[in-house]
């Protein structure tokens, strides 16, 4: 009777182990089989950038945009914002209100970006128009005072003569904050005390001044030097020649740094 019993679980022992092989056998062969016929994102058919395809009547596997697609944050719906242009003509507006914050704003980015042409002042003096870069604009002369405020932002953002285009370092917002601060620099050099909203304290420059421990030169007006190079910023800079004097030959030079001696006569040259 044990013997019976012991036989049938020894055979029903074996069939279960046998279905388990038959089991792991099937789901190996399957997986090898899905294995073989997977396709990742890889390796589906794609095109490449900058590469033609026969797909297309074009020849180019990249598709142009869509008419007037506009990529995010680029929208700019407030065209003056961007431009500084109405209808194609310069606008005399800001586009946000000016407060302290923004005239501050825009007296840090001029002191970065435009003083070293256009000096502290506004006068078109700045350090490099010392040493001979073509002088800048003067703010300070009947045209500009009168340029509406769209005229200076569109200046920097397109460039205009030997200035070139500033889009790239100063954002939109810091340009407009530059022009306010232009107005305000444009309205200081002639301000008068009846310009003073009142109950605000009025001091004299010279003693700010003294005050700042700065020397009494830096209240007096800034006249540009002599200076015997000019050019333009595709040629080069030129030694102009003595009044009345025959004119030499001159040679295009990348810097300003000529010697003396190079010099014609009745010239001198402005040291670095």
């Amino acid at each position: 009777m044990r013997q019976r019993v012991g036989n049938r679980e020894e055979g029903v022992d074996r069939r279960v182990l046998k279905l388990n092989q038959f089991v792991a056998f099937g789901a190996t062969a399957a997986m090898l089989i899905l294995a073989g016929c997977r396709q990742d994102m890889q390796d589906e058919p794609k095109f490449f950038p900058q590469r033609g395809t026969s797909f297309y009547a074009d020849g180019r596997s990249v598709r142009p945009q869509i008419a007037n697609t506009v990529a995010r944050n680029q929208l700019h719906e407030n065209s003056y914002f961007y431009t500084g242009l109405i209808d194609g003509k310069e606008g005399n507006g800001m586009p946000f209100p000016v407060t302290m914050e923004v005239l501050e704003r825009g007296q840090e980015r001029y002191n970065v970006y435009c003083t070293p042409c256009h000096s502290r002042v506004g006068n078109g003096e700045g350090m490099i128009v010392q040493r001979g870069y073509i002088k800048a604009g003067n703010f300070h002369t009947a045209r500009l005072e009168s340029a509406p405020l769209g005229h200076f932002f569109y200046v920097m953002t397109n460039g205009y003569g030997a200035m070139p285009d500033y889009s790239a370092q100063v954002a939109p917002a810091d340009r407009w904050a530059i022009v306010a601060y232009i107005r305000a620099l444009q309205l200081s050099q002639k301000a008068t005390e009846a310009d003073v909203p009142a109950g605000q304290h009025v001091e004299p420059l010279s003693g700010i001044a003294e005050r700042e421990g700065l020397p009494e030169s830096f209240t007096k007006e800034w006249v540009l030097p002599p200076t015997s190079v000019t050019g333009t910023p595709d040629k080069g800079l030129f030694i102009l020649p003595a009044p009345g004097a025959e004119p030499a030959a001159a040679t295009p030079s990348r810097t300003n740094s000529t010697s003396p001696a190079a010099a014609p006569a009745g010239k001198t040259v402005p040291k670095q």
